[in-house]
Protein backbone atom coordinates (compact mmCIF):
# COMPACT_ATOMS: atom_id res chain seq x y z
CA UNK A 1 0.00 0.00 0.00
CA UNK A 2 1.29 3.40 -0.98
CA UNK A 3 1.89 5.67 2.25
CA UNK A 4 0.35 8.44 0.55
CA UNK A 5 -3.17 6.88 0.63
CA UNK A 6 -5.18 5.13 3.41
CA UNK A 7 -7.28 2.22 2.73
CA UNK A 8 -10.84 2.04 4.07
CA UNK A 9 -12.51 -1.46 4.76
CA UNK A 10 -16.08 -2.10 6.27
CA UNK A 11 -17.16 -5.60 5.94
CA UNK A 12 -20.48 -7.42 5.83
CA UNK A 13 -20.79 -11.02 6.81
CA UNK A 14 -24.00 -13.03 5.86
CA UNK A 15 -24.09 -15.58 8.90
CA UNK A 16 -26.56 -18.37 8.22
CA UNK A 17 -28.09 -19.75 11.36
CA UNK A 18 -28.56 -23.73 13.12
CA UNK A 19 -31.98 -23.90 13.16
CA UNK A 20 -33.98 -26.81 12.25
CA UNK A 21 -36.84 -24.87 10.38
CA UNK A 22 -36.72 -21.72 8.15
CA UNK A 23 -37.03 -18.25 9.16
CA UNK A 24 -40.54 -17.65 7.74
CA UNK A 25 -41.99 -21.72 7.56
CA UNK A 26 -41.82 -25.08 8.30
CA UNK A 27 -39.90 -26.18 6.23
CA UNK A 28 -36.13 -27.99 7.53
CA UNK A 29 -33.49 -25.71 7.43
CA UNK A 30 -31.06 -29.03 6.64
CA UNK A 31 -30.64 -28.17 2.66
CA UNK A 32 -26.56 -29.08 2.50
CA UNK A 33 -26.91 -32.78 2.23
CA UNK A 34 -30.40 -33.23 0.81
CA UNK A 35 -31.99 -33.47 -3.20
CA UNK A 36 -32.61 -30.33 -4.96
CA UNK A 37 -36.21 -28.94 -4.21
CA UNK A 38 -36.91 -31.15 -1.64
CA UNK A 39 -37.22 -28.75 1.58
CA UNK A 40 -39.60 -26.43 -0.02
CA UNK A 41 -43.62 -25.46 0.40
CA UNK A 42 -45.90 -22.81 -0.71
CA UNK A 43 -44.57 -20.39 1.33
CA UNK A 44 -40.70 -20.58 0.35
CA UNK A 45 -42.01 -21.15 -3.37
CA UNK A 46 -43.89 -17.80 -2.67
CA UNK A 47 -47.35 -19.25 -3.93
CA UNK A 48 -50.03 -16.98 -3.84
CA UNK A 49 -52.07 -16.57 -0.60
CA UNK A 50 -49.03 -17.71 1.37
CA UNK A 51 -48.06 -15.91 4.49
CA UNK A 52 -44.71 -15.99 6.48
CA UNK A 53 -44.02 -16.80 10.24
CA UNK A 54 -41.13 -15.71 12.33
CA UNK A 55 -39.15 -18.62 13.51
CA UNK A 56 -38.69 -17.55 16.99
CA UNK A 57 -35.58 -19.15 17.80
CA UNK A 58 -33.97 -17.24 14.57
CA UNK A 59 -34.95 -14.36 16.83
CA UNK A 60 -33.35 -15.31 20.10
CA UNK A 61 -29.84 -16.32 18.26
CA UNK A 62 -29.65 -13.25 16.32
CA UNK A 63 -30.01 -11.50 19.82
CA UNK A 64 -27.20 -13.67 20.78
CA UNK A 65 -25.14 -12.63 18.13
CA UNK A 66 -25.39 -8.84 19.31
CA UNK A 67 -24.60 -9.52 22.54
CA UNK A 68 -21.41 -11.46 21.62
CA UNK A 69 -20.43 -8.59 19.73
CA UNK A 70 -21.45 -5.84 22.52
CA UNK A 71 -24.70 -4.48 20.77
CA UNK A 72 -27.27 -2.78 22.14
CA UNK A 73 -30.61 -4.92 21.31
CA UNK A 74 -33.89 -2.80 19.87
CA UNK A 75 -36.68 -2.88 22.47
CA UNK A 76 -39.03 -2.67 19.25
CA UNK A 77 -37.53 -4.39 15.93
CA UNK A 78 -39.58 -4.67 12.43
CA UNK A 79 -38.92 -6.62 8.82
CA UNK A 80 -38.89 -4.31 5.55
CA UNK A 81 -39.27 -5.51 2.31
CA UNK A 82 -36.05 -5.25 -0.22
CA UNK A 83 -36.87 -5.05 -3.67
CA UNK A 84 -35.03 -6.26 -6.39
CA UNK A 85 -34.92 -8.40 -9.04
CA UNK A 86 -32.50 -11.08 -9.32
CA UNK A 87 -33.85 -15.21 -10.47
CA UNK A 88 -32.59 -16.50 -7.02
CA UNK A 89 -35.00 -14.42 -5.22
CA UNK A 90 -38.36 -16.48 -5.36
CA UNK A 91 -40.96 -13.68 -4.18
CA UNK A 92 -38.90 -10.87 -6.23
CA UNK A 93 -38.38 -9.28 -3.11
CA UNK A 94 -36.72 -10.47 0.41
CA UNK A 95 -37.65 -10.00 3.57
CA UNK A 96 -35.02 -8.18 5.03
CA UNK A 97 -34.50 -5.45 7.82
CA UNK A 98 -33.54 -1.67 6.96
CA UNK A 99 -34.27 0.86 9.73
CA UNK A 100 -34.93 -0.35 12.63
CA UNK A 101 -32.30 -3.58 12.89
CA UNK A 102 -32.14 -5.92 16.17
CA UNK A 103 -29.36 -5.27 17.39
CA UNK A 104 -27.28 -2.11 16.41
CA UNK A 105 -23.98 -0.14 18.15
CA UNK A 106 -21.55 -2.63 19.45
CA UNK A 107 -17.85 -3.43 18.59
CA UNK A 108 -15.13 -6.14 18.44
CA UNK A 109 -11.49 -5.70 19.93
CA UNK A 110 -9.26 -7.54 17.62
CA UNK A 111 -7.23 -10.67 19.35
CA UNK A 112 -3.46 -9.64 19.73
CA UNK A 113 -4.29 -5.92 18.94
CA UNK A 114 -6.09 -4.22 21.95
CA UNK A 115 -5.94 -1.13 20.25
CA UNK A 116 -7.76 -2.02 17.39
CA UNK A 117 -11.78 -1.32 18.15
CA UNK A 118 -14.08 -2.38 15.11
CA UNK A 119 -17.54 -1.02 15.34
CA UNK A 120 -20.45 -3.35 14.66
CA UNK A 121 -22.91 -0.70 13.00
CA UNK A 122 -25.80 -3.49 13.25
CA UNK A 123 -26.86 -7.71 12.77
CA UNK A 124 -30.17 -7.74 11.27
CA UNK A 125 -32.06 -11.07 10.31
CA UNK A 126 -33.22 -11.70 6.29
CA UNK A 127 -33.23 -14.87 4.50
CA UNK A 128 -31.48 -16.44 2.09
CA UNK A 129 -32.06 -17.03 -1.53
CA UNK A 130 -32.13 -19.94 -3.66
CA UNK A 131 -29.19 -21.45 -4.98
CA UNK A 132 -28.39 -20.95 -8.92
CA UNK A 133 -26.55 -24.03 -10.71
CA UNK A 134 -25.07 -22.74 -14.35
CA UNK A 135 -24.20 -25.52 -16.64
CA UNK A 136 -21.88 -24.15 -19.32
CA UNK A 137 -22.58 -25.44 -22.84
CA UNK A 138 -21.44 -27.50 -24.90
CA UNK A 139 -20.30 -27.67 -28.87
CA UNK A 140 -21.34 -24.15 -28.92
CA UNK A 141 -24.44 -24.71 -27.28
CA UNK A 142 -26.05 -22.39 -25.21
CA UNK A 143 -25.36 -22.93 -21.21
CA UNK A 144 -28.45 -22.98 -18.96
CA UNK A 145 -29.30 -22.54 -15.27
CA UNK A 146 -30.88 -24.66 -12.64
CA UNK A 147 -32.18 -23.60 -9.76
CA UNK A 148 -32.64 -25.36 -6.43
CA UNK A 149 -35.19 -23.76 -4.13
CA UNK A 150 -33.96 -25.77 -0.87
CA UNK A 151 -31.83 -22.65 0.20
CA UNK A 152 -34.76 -19.96 0.02
CA UNK A 153 -35.95 -19.01 3.45
CA UNK A 154 -33.07 -20.39 5.92
CA UNK A 155 -32.22 -17.85 8.31
CA UNK A 156 -29.44 -15.32 7.54
CA UNK A 157 -27.64 -12.79 9.86
CA UNK A 158 -26.15 -9.88 8.36
CA UNK A 159 -23.29 -8.49 10.71
CA UNK A 160 -22.38 -5.38 8.95
CA UNK A 161 -18.97 -3.43 10.56
CA UNK A 162 -18.06 0.06 10.39
CA UNK A 163 -15.75 1.18 8.00
CA UNK A 164 -12.84 0.66 10.83
CA UNK A 165 -10.25 -1.51 8.89
CA UNK A 166 -6.97 -0.40 7.62
CA UNK A 167 -5.34 -3.61 6.86
CA UNK A 168 -5.97 -7.22 5.42
CA UNK A 169 -4.57 -8.29 8.61
CA UNK A 170 -6.89 -6.56 10.62
CA UNK A 171 -9.73 -8.13 7.84
CA UNK A 172 -8.23 -11.59 8.46
CA UNK A 173 -8.61 -11.22 12.25
CA UNK A 174 -11.80 -10.05 12.44
CA UNK A 175 -13.14 -12.76 10.33
CA UNK A 176 -11.37 -15.36 12.12
CA UNK A 177 -12.57 -13.81 15.16
CA UNK A 178 -16.34 -13.71 13.99
CA UNK A 179 -16.04 -16.90 13.26
CA UNK A 180 -14.94 -18.11 16.41
CA UNK A 181 -17.86 -16.39 17.72
CA UNK A 182 -20.90 -17.48 15.97
CA UNK A 183 -19.44 -21.23 17.19
CA UNK A 184 -18.83 -20.44 20.27
CA UNK A 185 -22.05 -19.52 20.70
CA UNK A 186 -23.61 -22.23 18.64
CA UNK A 187 -25.82 -20.57 16.58
CA UNK A 188 -24.01 -21.63 13.09
CA UNK A 189 -21.07 -23.44 11.53
CA UNK A 190 -19.51 -20.38 10.19
CA UNK A 191 -17.61 -22.39 7.30
CA UNK A 192 -17.10 -20.11 4.35
CA UNK A 193 -16.21 -23.49 1.66
CA UNK A 194 -20.04 -24.30 2.61
CA UNK A 195 -22.04 -21.26 1.85
CA UNK A 196 -23.00 -20.80 5.55
CA UNK A 197 -20.46 -17.74 6.28
CA UNK A 198 -20.24 -15.42 3.81
CA UNK A 199 -18.42 -12.46 3.31
CA UNK A 200 -18.57 -9.16 1.04
CA UNK A 201 -16.23 -6.40 1.55
CA UNK A 202 -16.46 -2.56 0.78
CA UNK A 203 -13.61 -0.74 0.35
CA UNK A 204 -12.03 2.70 -0.45
CA UNK A 205 -9.08 4.54 -0.23
CA UNK A 206 -8.59 8.24 0.80
CA UNK A 207 -5.35 10.68 1.16
CA UNK A 208 -3.51 9.68 3.95
CA UNK A 209 -4.97 12.23 6.68
CA UNK A 210 -8.08 12.65 5.45
CA UNK A 211 -11.54 12.08 6.84
CA UNK A 212 -13.30 11.89 4.10
CA UNK A 213 -14.67 8.63 2.59
CA UNK A 214 -14.15 7.99 -1.16
CA UNK A 215 -15.83 6.05 -3.51
CA UNK A 216 -16.65 2.58 -2.55
CA UNK A 217 -16.56 -0.80 -4.32
CA UNK A 218 -18.26 -3.08 -3.02
CA UNK A 219 -16.44 -7.20 -3.86
CA UNK A 220 -18.45 -10.16 -3.55
CA UNK A 221 -18.05 -13.98 -4.81
CA UNK A 222 -15.16 -15.11 -1.62
CA UNK A 223 -15.53 -18.10 -0.43
CA UNK A 224 -12.12 -18.20 2.22
CA UNK A 225 -10.50 -16.04 4.43
CA UNK A 226 -7.30 -15.83 1.82
CA UNK A 227 -9.71 -14.92 -0.84
CA UNK A 228 -11.00 -12.07 0.96
CA UNK A 229 -7.30 -10.75 1.60
CA UNK A 230 -6.32 -11.53 -1.96
CA UNK A 231 -9.49 -9.72 -3.71
CA UNK A 232 -8.59 -6.84 -1.04
CA UNK A 233 -5.18 -6.48 -1.99
CA UNK A 234 -5.72 -6.21 -5.31
CA UNK A 235 -8.37 -4.18 -5.47
CA UNK A 236 -6.26 -1.56 -3.37
CA UNK A 237 -3.58 -1.67 -5.75
CA UNK A 238 -6.16 -0.98 -8.84
CA UNK A 239 -7.52 1.64 -6.58
CA UNK A 240 -4.26 3.48 -5.94
CA UNK A 241 -3.02 3.04 -9.85
CA UNK A 242 -6.64 4.70 -10.83
CA UNK A 243 -6.18 7.36 -8.67
CA UNK A 244 -2.39 8.10 -9.18
CA UNK A 245 -3.55 8.17 -13.03
CA UNK A 246 -5.95 10.87 -12.52
CA UNK A 247 -8.88 8.90 -12.99
CA UNK A 248 -12.15 8.57 -10.89
CA UNK A 249 -13.07 5.55 -8.79
CA UNK A 250 -15.71 4.34 -9.88
CA UNK A 251 -18.86 3.05 -7.56
CA UNK A 252 -19.59 -0.44 -8.54
CA UNK A 253 -19.85 -4.01 -7.30
CA UNK A 254 -17.17 -5.95 -8.44
CA UNK A 255 -16.28 -9.67 -7.99
CA UNK A 256 -13.47 -11.74 -7.56
CA UNK A 257 -12.09 -14.47 -9.43
CA UNK A 258 -9.75 -16.34 -7.66
CA UNK A 259 -8.60 -18.34 -10.44
CA UNK A 260 -7.27 -15.50 -12.64
CA UNK A 261 -6.78 -13.29 -9.25
CA UNK A 262 -8.84 -9.85 -10.19
CA UNK A 263 -11.91 -8.75 -9.56
CA UNK A 264 -13.86 -7.89 -12.20
CA UNK A 265 -17.05 -5.50 -12.60
CA UNK A 266 -20.78 -6.84 -12.24
CA UNK A 267 -22.93 -3.45 -12.33
CA UNK A 268 -23.10 -0.38 -10.53
CA UNK A 269 -23.12 0.07 -6.48
CA UNK A 270 -26.69 0.26 -5.49
CA UNK A 271 -27.92 2.91 -2.62
CA UNK A 272 -30.44 1.66 0.01
CA UNK A 273 -33.28 4.23 -2.10
CA UNK A 274 -32.62 1.85 -5.50
CA UNK A 275 -34.14 -1.31 -2.98
CA UNK A 276 -37.42 0.99 -2.36
CA UNK A 277 -37.63 -0.66 1.18
CA UNK A 278 -40.85 -0.47 3.10
CA UNK A 279 -41.75 -2.38 6.11
CA UNK A 280 -43.41 -6.13 5.57
CA UNK A 281 -46.82 -5.42 5.71
CA UNK A 282 -47.37 -9.61 6.42
CA UNK A 283 -45.49 -9.36 9.32
CA UNK A 284 -45.78 -6.74 12.58
CA UNK A 285 -42.96 -5.24 14.40
CA UNK A 286 -41.31 -7.37 17.42
CA UNK A 287 -40.97 -6.30 20.57
CA UNK A 288 -38.32 -7.86 22.59
CA UNK A 289 -38.64 -7.82 26.34
CA UNK A 290 -35.70 -6.99 28.83
CA UNK A 291 -36.05 -10.23 30.88
CA UNK A 292 -35.99 -12.45 27.18
CA UNK A 293 -32.22 -10.16 26.74
CA UNK A 294 -31.15 -11.26 30.34
CA UNK A 295 -32.00 -14.58 29.89
CA UNK A 296 -30.11 -14.99 26.50
CA UNK A 297 -27.13 -13.09 28.13
CA UNK A 298 -26.99 -15.26 31.32
CA UNK A 299 -26.37 -18.31 28.96
CA UNK A 300 -23.76 -16.64 26.61
CA UNK A 301 -20.91 -19.09 27.34
CA UNK A 302 -17.08 -17.56 28.10
CA UNK A 303 -16.04 -15.90 24.46
CA UNK A 304 -12.70 -17.48 22.69
CA UNK A 305 -10.96 -13.50 23.85
CA UNK A 306 -11.43 -13.97 27.02
CA UNK A 307 -11.23 -17.70 27.26
CA UNK A 308 -7.33 -17.12 26.06
CA UNK A 309 -6.74 -14.75 28.75
CA UNK A 310 -8.30 -17.19 31.46
CA UNK A 311 -5.80 -20.10 30.03
CA UNK A 312 -2.64 -17.94 29.90
CA UNK A 313 -3.29 -16.46 33.31
CA UNK A 314 -5.28 -19.47 35.28
CA UNK A 315 -2.96 -22.87 33.63
CA UNK A 316 0.55 -20.54 32.91
CA UNK A 317 0.11 -21.32 29.30
CA UNK A 318 1.82 -19.60 26.41
CA UNK A 319 -0.23 -17.34 24.17
CA UNK A 320 0.46 -19.94 21.48
CA UNK A 321 -1.36 -22.46 22.98
CA UNK A 322 -3.58 -20.48 24.86
CA UNK A 323 -5.08 -19.34 21.28
CA UNK A 324 -4.91 -22.74 19.55
CA UNK A 325 -6.97 -24.62 22.52
CA UNK A 326 -9.63 -22.06 22.65
CA UNK A 327 -10.04 -21.68 18.43
CA UNK A 328 -12.75 -24.71 19.14
CA UNK A 329 -14.69 -24.39 21.80
CA UNK A 330 -15.18 -28.26 22.56
CA UNK A 331 -11.25 -28.58 22.24
CA UNK A 332 -11.26 -26.02 24.87
CA UNK A 333 -13.83 -27.72 27.04
CA UNK A 334 -11.79 -31.27 26.79
CA UNK A 335 -8.21 -29.79 27.85
CA UNK A 336 -10.09 -28.24 31.13
CA UNK A 337 -11.30 -31.80 31.93
CA UNK A 338 -8.34 -33.03 31.68
CA UNK A 339 -6.67 -30.79 33.41
CA UNK A 340 -9.22 -30.90 36.11
CA UNK A 341 -9.16 -34.50 36.57
CA UNK A 342 -6.32 -34.80 38.27
CA UNK A 343 -7.29 -32.82 41.45
CA UNK A 344 -4.89 -30.19 43.02
CA UNK A 345 -0.63 -29.87 42.34
CA UNK A 346 1.29 -27.42 43.24
CA UNK A 347 0.72 -24.03 40.67
CA UNK A 348 4.14 -25.25 38.80
CA UNK A 349 3.37 -28.94 38.62
CA UNK A 350 -0.06 -27.67 37.20
CA UNK A 351 1.58 -25.34 34.90
CA UNK A 352 3.71 -28.17 33.65
CA UNK A 353 0.97 -30.23 33.54
CA UNK A 354 -1.42 -28.26 31.45
CA UNK A 355 1.59 -27.08 28.97
CA UNK A 356 2.40 -31.20 28.19
CA UNK A 357 -1.61 -31.40 27.92
CA UNK A 358 -1.93 -28.69 25.63
CA UNK A 359 1.13 -30.39 23.62
CA UNK A 360 -0.75 -33.60 22.98
CA UNK A 361 -4.35 -32.12 21.99
CA UNK A 362 -2.75 -29.51 19.09
CA UNK A 363 -0.27 -32.26 18.49
CA UNK A 364 -1.04 -35.82 18.61
CA UNK A 365 -4.53 -35.33 18.62
CA UNK A 366 -4.89 -32.88 16.13
CA UNK A 367 -3.13 -34.98 13.58
CA UNK A 368 -5.15 -38.18 14.74
CA UNK A 369 -8.77 -36.07 14.16
CA UNK A 370 -7.24 -34.69 10.95
CA UNK A 371 -6.57 -37.64 9.28
CA UNK A 372 -10.04 -39.47 10.33
CA UNK A 373 -12.24 -36.34 9.89
CA UNK A 374 -13.13 -36.26 13.09
CA UNK A 375 -13.98 -32.04 14.02
CA UNK A 376 -15.18 -32.44 17.87
CA UNK A 377 -12.73 -33.92 20.31
CA UNK A 378 -15.60 -35.47 22.20
CA UNK A 379 -16.59 -37.98 19.16
CA UNK A 380 -13.32 -39.45 19.98
CA UNK A 381 -12.80 -42.94 22.20
CA UNK A 382 -10.03 -40.84 24.11
CA UNK A 383 -11.98 -39.59 27.77
CA UNK A 384 -10.44 -36.49 29.25
CA UNK A 385 -9.28 -38.23 32.42
CA UNK A 386 -7.77 -41.36 30.18
CA UNK A 387 -5.48 -38.74 28.77
CA UNK A 388 -4.58 -37.25 31.99
CA UNK A 389 -2.94 -40.49 33.10
CA UNK A 390 -0.94 -40.56 29.80
CA UNK A 391 0.21 -37.12 29.95
CA UNK A 392 0.96 -38.15 33.64
CA UNK A 393 3.20 -40.86 32.90
CA UNK A 394 4.66 -39.19 30.17
CA UNK A 395 5.58 -36.22 32.39
CA UNK A 396 7.40 -38.36 35.24
CA UNK A 397 9.12 -39.71 32.63
CA UNK A 398 7.27 -43.75 32.53
CA UNK A 399 7.39 -43.46 29.14
CA UNK A 400 9.69 -42.70 26.34
CA UNK A 401 8.42 -40.28 23.54
CA UNK A 402 7.76 -43.31 20.80
CA UNK A 403 5.83 -45.20 23.55
CA UNK A 404 4.05 -42.63 24.17
CA UNK A 405 2.52 -41.72 21.09
CA UNK A 406 2.32 -45.47 20.46
CA UNK A 407 0.30 -45.83 23.51
CA UNK A 408 -2.09 -42.64 22.34
CA UNK A 409 -2.45 -44.36 18.98
CA UNK A 410 -3.95 -47.48 20.60
CA UNK A 411 -6.45 -45.14 23.34
CA UNK A 412 -7.35 -43.47 20.12
CA UNK A 413 -8.19 -46.46 18.11
CA UNK A 414 -9.93 -48.73 20.69
CA UNK A 415 -10.81 -46.38 23.69
CA UNK A 416 -8.67 -48.37 26.06
CA UNK A 417 -7.32 -47.10 29.66
CA UNK A 418 -3.56 -46.27 29.26
CA UNK A 419 -2.10 -47.83 31.91
CA UNK A 420 -3.45 -51.22 30.05
CA UNK A 421 -1.85 -50.24 27.46
CA UNK A 422 1.39 -49.45 28.49
CA UNK A 423 1.37 -53.05 30.56
CA UNK A 424 -0.01 -55.12 28.18
CA UNK A 425 2.80 -53.80 25.41
CA UNK A 426 5.29 -53.69 28.00
CA UNK A 427 6.22 -49.65 27.19
CA UNK A 428 6.99 -48.58 31.14
CA UNK A 429 10.75 -47.22 30.70
CA UNK A 430 13.46 -47.64 33.76
CA UNK A 431 13.31 -44.75 35.67
CA UNK A 432 15.16 -45.91 38.90
CA UNK A 433 19.22 -46.40 38.57
CA UNK A 434 18.89 -48.93 40.54
CA UNK A 435 17.24 -51.20 37.65
CA UNK A 436 20.32 -50.43 35.66
CA UNK A 437 23.21 -50.89 38.17
CA UNK A 438 23.69 -54.23 37.40
CA UNK A 439 23.15 -54.01 33.50
CA UNK A 440 25.96 -51.32 33.57
CA UNK A 441 28.07 -53.33 35.90
CA UNK A 442 27.98 -55.97 32.98
CA UNK A 443 28.97 -53.68 29.46
CA UNK A 444 31.84 -52.22 31.68
CA UNK A 445 32.92 -55.65 32.20
CA UNK A 446 32.00 -56.57 28.46
CA UNK A 447 33.28 -53.23 26.49
CA UNK A 448 37.21 -52.72 28.53
CA UNK A 449 38.61 -50.63 25.44
CA UNK A 450 35.21 -48.24 26.07
CA UNK A 451 36.15 -47.68 29.42
CA UNK A 452 39.76 -47.41 28.59
CA UNK A 453 39.02 -44.70 26.05
CA UNK A 454 36.01 -42.70 28.20
CA UNK A 455 38.94 -42.17 31.09
CA UNK A 456 42.34 -41.56 28.44
CA UNK A 457 39.92 -38.65 27.73
CA UNK A 458 37.34 -39.67 25.32
CA UNK A 459 34.23 -38.73 26.37
CA UNK A 460 32.08 -39.34 23.45
CA UNK A 461 33.02 -43.31 24.50
CA UNK A 462 29.88 -43.12 27.14
CA UNK A 463 27.37 -42.75 24.52
CA UNK A 464 28.51 -46.43 23.26
CA UNK A 465 28.23 -47.92 26.81
CA UNK A 466 25.13 -45.83 27.73
CA UNK A 467 23.72 -47.36 23.77
CA UNK A 468 24.84 -50.83 25.18
CA UNK A 469 22.30 -50.69 28.18
CA UNK A 470 19.86 -49.25 26.37
CA UNK A 471 20.04 -52.12 23.81
CA UNK A 472 19.64 -54.71 26.74
CA UNK A 473 17.00 -53.16 28.31
CA UNK A 474 14.82 -51.58 25.77
CA UNK A 475 15.13 -48.30 28.16
CA UNK A 476 15.36 -45.90 24.68
CA UNK A 477 14.39 -42.69 26.83
CA UNK A 478 17.00 -43.88 29.70
CA UNK A 479 20.08 -41.89 27.55
CA UNK A 480 20.53 -39.08 29.90
CA UNK A 481 19.85 -41.39 33.02
CA UNK A 482 22.28 -44.05 31.96
CA UNK A 483 25.24 -40.93 31.00
CA UNK A 484 24.78 -39.47 34.20
CA UNK A 485 25.09 -42.84 36.03
CA UNK A 486 28.40 -43.49 34.19
CA UNK A 487 29.64 -40.10 34.37
CA UNK A 488 28.75 -40.59 37.98
CA UNK A 489 30.97 -43.81 38.38
CA UNK A 490 33.77 -42.77 36.32
CA UNK A 491 34.44 -39.58 38.72
CA UNK A 492 36.41 -39.81 41.82
CA UNK A 493 34.73 -38.64 45.39
CA UNK A 494 31.33 -39.74 44.25
CA UNK A 495 30.99 -43.19 46.46
CA UNK A 496 33.15 -45.46 44.29
CA UNK A 497 33.39 -47.41 47.04
CA UNK A 498 30.14 -48.19 47.13
CA UNK A 499 30.15 -49.33 43.70
CA UNK A 500 32.36 -51.74 42.57
CA UNK A 501 34.00 -49.56 39.71
CA UNK A 502 37.96 -49.85 40.85
CA UNK A 503 37.12 -54.08 40.76
CA UNK A 504 34.84 -53.50 37.22
CA UNK A 505 38.23 -51.08 36.04
CA UNK A 506 40.56 -53.20 36.58
CA UNK A 507 38.49 -56.75 35.22
CA UNK A 508 38.33 -54.26 32.27
CA UNK A 509 41.95 -53.74 32.23
CA UNK A 510 42.58 -57.66 32.94
CA UNK A 511 40.06 -58.12 29.69
CA UNK A 512 42.58 -56.18 27.59
CA UNK A 513 46.26 -57.40 28.85
CA UNK A 514 44.76 -60.90 30.00
CA UNK A 515 47.10 -60.29 33.23
CA UNK A 516 45.45 -59.28 36.53
CA UNK A 517 49.34 -57.89 37.86
CA UNK A 518 49.99 -55.92 34.38
CA UNK A 519 46.14 -55.29 34.75
CA UNK A 520 46.55 -53.42 37.91
CA UNK A 521 49.71 -51.51 36.52
CA UNK A 522 47.85 -50.23 33.51
CA UNK A 523 44.91 -49.01 35.76
CA UNK A 524 46.87 -47.32 37.84
CA UNK A 525 49.00 -45.69 35.01
CA UNK A 526 45.69 -44.39 33.42
CA UNK A 527 44.25 -43.64 36.44
CA UNK A 528 47.26 -41.26 37.10
CA UNK A 529 47.14 -39.80 34.12
CA UNK A 530 43.75 -38.90 33.89
CA UNK A 531 43.85 -37.71 37.55
CA UNK A 532 41.78 -40.41 39.21
CA UNK A 533 42.81 -42.93 42.02
CA UNK A 534 41.08 -46.29 42.51
CA UNK A 535 41.62 -46.79 46.75
CA UNK A 536 43.75 -49.73 46.94
CA UNK A 537 41.12 -51.30 49.36
CA UNK A 538 39.24 -51.88 46.29
CA UNK A 539 41.77 -54.09 44.76
CA UNK A 540 40.17 -57.23 45.88
CA UNK A 541 39.56 -58.50 42.43
CA UNK A 542 39.02 -62.21 41.87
Amino acid sequence: MDTQYETVIGLEVHVQLRTHSKMFCSCGADYQLMPPNTRVCPVCLALPGTLPVVNSRAVEDAIKIGLALNCKVAETTKFDRKNYAYPDLMKGYQISQYDVPICYDGYMDLPGDPSSRIGIERVHMEEDVARLIHIPGQDGEAGHTLMDVNRAGVPLMEVVSRPDLRTTDQVEAYISNLQMIIRYIDVGTANMEEGSFRCDANVSIRPAGSTKLGAKVEIKNMNRIRAVTRALEYEIARQTEDVKAGNRVVQETRGWDDEVGVTVSQRSKEDAHDYRYFPEPDLPPLRIGASLVDHIRSELPELPALRKDRFQQSWGLPEYDAALLTSSRTTADYFEQVVRSVGAMAKGEMSAFAKETANWLNGEMARHMNNDGTTNVFDTRIRPENLAVLVGRFGRRELNNAGAKQVFGEMYRSGADADDVIEQQGLQQVSDTSELDPVADEVIQANPSAVRDYLGGKKTAVRFLVGQVMKATRALEAEPLMKELFEYRFTEGNGLAGHSFGNLFIAAMSGVTGNFEQAVSESSRVLKVTGRIVPSTLWTFG
